[in-house]
């Protein structure tokens, strides 16, 4: 049984689309090869898409996905219409592909419009002196409040899951890897422990929450104590998860 959602505008591919997906393991050029999710690109029409293969879920999860929740293809692509009308970018959806049988849900594949990006929020932690960087951490500050602002709380907020574009003085945020949001009001202390997972130095720390002070109603010094807490205490505990995994490797 197969479920094949798509944005009209893209209905008059979806022949080549499902070729596509028919197709995922032998063609298309890899975008990334994770040990659980695969996103290939591939030339649709004069389209370059970007297609997700999610990791086929056990049988536990398979029937929870067909029966009790929505899968992660379906999420992503209605998160990120959400996001869309909401003003903030991602790249746009095109649909999503459900393969089940009655026992549950076997494979799925969200299918999204390549952009290309200059680079990605990665470089920013792993090059102290990136050209603009204080200018662009600022921009990706206000980025982030629009997203609290409308309730959007990005469970995903992590460093590869933020694609920048520059253009001119300005620069657009994209936010890819979708799955896991939740739509809810933030006080200050859950916004900034949305950000715990950006892996931000001290000094970006304090420029993101002076930014954030600056257009928003909270003082320096909260939002200051809350990032610095959150980004600290999340560092500490992946930390310690490496130190535990490779002792206990070493005793093996």
């Amino acid at each position: 049984m197969q479920n094949v959602q798509l944005n009209k505008k893209f209905e008059p591919l979806k022949t080549e689309i499902l070729d596509c997906i028919t197709h995922f393991s032998t063609k298309g050029t890899y975008v990334t090869k994770g040990e659980r999710n695969v996103i290939k690109s591939f030339r649709v029409g004069a389209e370059t898409l970007n297609i997700k293969s999610f990791k086929a879920p056990k049988l536990i999860n398979s029937f929870v996905y067909k029966h009790l929740r929505k899968s992660k293809a379906k999420r992503s692509f209605e998160y990120a219409e959400k996001l869309i009308a909401c003003n903030i970018l991602t790249p746009f959806p095109i649909g999503y592909v459900e393969n089940s049988l009655a026992s549950g849900l076997t494979t799925s594949y969200y299918i999204s419009k390549h952009v290309e990006y200059d680079f990605d929020f990665r470089v920013l932690i792993h090059n102290p002196l990136f050209d603009n960087r204080d200018e662009i951490l600022k921009q990706f500050t206000q980025f982030t409040y629009k997203l609290h602002e409308n309730n959007i709380n990005f469970l995903d907020h992590s460093p590869g899951n933020t694609l920048i574009t520059e253009n001119g003085p300005k620069y657009d945020f994209y936010l890819i890897d979708l799955n896991r949001m939740q739509f809810e009001t933030m006080d200050l202390a859950k916004r900034m422990d949305n950000l715990k997972r950006l892996w931000l130095s001290k000094k970006m720390i304090r420029i993101i929450a002076t930014e954030y002070a600056e257009i928003s109603s909270y003082p320096f010094e909260e939002v200051y104590k809350l990032l610095l807490q959150s980004s600290q205490d999340f560092k500490r505990r992946i930390n310690r998860k490496k130190y535990l995994k490779r002792k206990y490797l070493k005793k093996k």
